[in-house]
């Protein structure tokens, strides 16, 4: 494959909830609608929920994010949510910044006149993260004076990447970042958020990207399904470059670079494309693939089971394209 042609990939994403006692009624929000970005392209995408909800609206949130509201009004004993989606992806250009971050910083300074950026949210604390002494201590050898922004975040990405140990059973979803930090442990999530703590405690711009991730079975074995889950990592945003939307900041300038600690890979606007973004937010908190409320259930089981793959014809629905 040469770099001028898109990788084809599918994605089939299940979330399954078993209740006992039934659920009374229930509204849940949704977010597993990848979008349209420069580096990728949906070409079909069906969201199945099941008990068919009472009621369902679509929208975008305030982060450009694709996202469901469902509600259902009648008892039920499980939930299953399927997300399915065939999406065209291309590797990132490079990406010529030359900012120091000193620089950078000094962007979302307040001053008279200053023209507001979107980009200046990702700057502050957020739900999961919260900027200190001790993550600006932690990137403090890779953000030496003058050095540029994307080099320095590279840095601090490797020596993430390096330094935590990858462990799914340590953390969970509310893990402050000052826990895994201390840890040196986690998975993804959590390397994502002490990223966020060491930029943002700089005074840099910094959001979260869930998505998914290509992955290859070992040698001589079959790609299992279902056995692949969800993905994040971080984005880093350099005024310097010009913004691919037109939407960021003033006279079009702004845009954002991928940084994957868990992987060790970056790139603008995707670290590759084995990779597929489906929504961006402060931190996990505003990008929760499924979350609501309930009313009724006294326990609950819940099952996630992601396959990420080439796409294959016979993938696609009988009906044609919904995208």
């Amino acid at each position: 494959m040469t770099p001028t042609e898109p990788m084809r990939l599918s994605v089939t994403h299940d979330t399954r909830y078993d209740y006992q006692p039934a659920v009374a009624t229930a509204l849940h929000l949704i977010h597993l609608s990848p979008p349209n970005t420069p580096r990728q392209t949906v070409l079909d995408h069906r969201l199945d929920v099941h008990p068919a909800p009472t009621a369902r609206s679509d929208s975008l949130d305030v982060y450009g994010n694709r996202r469901s509201v469902v509600e259902l009004d009648r008892p039920h004993d499980g939930l299953l949510v399927r997300a399915r989606s065939i999406l065209d992806t291309t590797a990132p250009p490079h990406a010529p910044s030359t900012i120091a971050w000193e620089a950078a910083r000094d962007a979302f300074t307040y001053h008279a006149g200053h023209t507001y950026g979107a980009s200046s949210e990702f700057v502050f604390p957020s739900v999961y993260v919260h900027p200190g002494d001790a993550f600006a201590a932690y990137a403090q050898s890779c953000f030496t004076p003058g050095r540029p922004l994307i080099e320095a975040g590279r840095a601090l990405m490797h020596r993430v990447h390096t330094e935590f140990t990858y462990r799914a059973d340590v953390t969970e979803i509310n893990t402050p970042a000052a826990v895994a930090l201390q840890r040196r442990e986690g998975v993804c999530q959590d390397f994502a958020h002490v990223m966020l703590a060491c930029l943002r405690s700089l005074g840099l711009a910094a959001r979260y990207v869930s998505g998914y991730l290509l992955t290859q079975p070992p040698p001589g074995m079959p790609r299992l399904i279902g056995s692949d889950a969800s993905h994040a990592w971080i984005s880093v945003f350099l005024p310097d470059l010009p913004d691919p939307s037109g939407q960021e900041g003033s006279g079009g300038m702004g845009a954002w670079y991928d940084l994957d600690p868990t992987n060790a890979r970056d790139g603008w606007s995707t670290p590759g494309e084995d990779y597929i973004r489906l929504a961006v937010g402060r931190d996990y908190a505003d990008v929760s693939p499924l979350r609501g409320v309930i009313r009724g259930a006294g326990e609950h089981r819940l099952h996630v089971g992601v396959t990420v793959e080439p796409f294959q014809a016979d993938q696609l629905p009988p009906d044609g394209v919904s995208a």
